[in-house]
Parts: C-alpha cells; sequence; structure tokens
C-alpha cells in the first residue's frame, strides 16, 4: 500500500475512482444509492480488493457507548472510508458526515463518490 505523506494510499484512491467509473460508464446516473453500492461491491470482489460494506462505528461521548451508532457504506483497503451517493452534488453535508465517519474509525483517508451526476465525481478526504 503506498502512505506517501501527502497522498496517502494514492494508488489505492486511484483504483477505487477507476472502478467506480466503470460502474458509471456502465448504469449511467439516476439508480439508487444502493444499486451503485452493489455494482461497486461486484467490482471490489471482482479485482480482489479488500473490504467491508455497511461497517458499524459506535460512538463514544465520556464513559459510555451512545445507543446510536454510523454505518460507513464501506471501508476498503482496511483504511479508506468510502461513502457512496446518488445526488446532485456533493454537498457540505456529505463531507461532514464522511469527516465523522473518519474520525471515529481513525481512518485518515475518505472518499465520497457521486454517481448521480453525467459524469462521476468524487471528493478525497485527508485527515
Amino acid at each position: 500500500m503506498s502512505l506517501n505523506k501527502e497522498y496517502p494510499y494514492k494508488n489505492e484512491c486511484y483504483k477505487i475512482i477507476g472502478l467506480s467509473m466503470e460502474v458509471h460508464s456502465i448504469l449511467g446516473k439516476g439508480l439508487s444509492e444502493v444499486v451503485y453500492k452493489d455494482a461497486l461491491e461486484y467490482e471490489l470482489v471482482k479485482n480482489k480488493i479488500p473490504f467491508s460494506r455497511e461497517v458499524k462505528f459506535q460512538v463514544e461521548y465520556k464513559d459510555v457507548i451512545l445507543n446510536h451508532h454510523y454505518y460507513a457504506d464501506f471501508i476498503v483497503y482496511e483504511n479508506i472510508i468510502l461513502e457512496i451517493k446518488a445526488k446532485k452534488d456533493i454537498i457540505e453535508e456529505h463531507i461532514a458526515q464522511t469527516l465523522n465517519y473518519m474520525n471515529i474509525s481513525k481512518s485518515r483517508i475518505g472518499l465520497i463518490i457521486n454517481f448521480g451526476e453525467d459524469s462521476l465525481t468524487y471528493k478525497r478526504l485527508i485527515l
């Protein structure tokens, strides 16, 4: 895995984005997020990329674990939070959500992939 300090997991991020472009080129825009997640899961398995889907993260507050928790869409290569969207734009709310997942999981890298536009869009976040 690439651990370049300025751009950690560079090659891994490019691979995820490339597979997402493949999914978008076949399915196009306009479907629900879960369909894109299913297609991307197929590509990750086919390309032997390690991942977990719908990963649950508990939230600690002082000395307790809160009843509510977060589910990240994917954890890829054990360190990259991958959030899938099918919206018109990537907005601040999506960025805040992904940053929260990154903080809770102690992950330095987050990718937001948006299938909701004519061309695939994405945003890479680094802590």
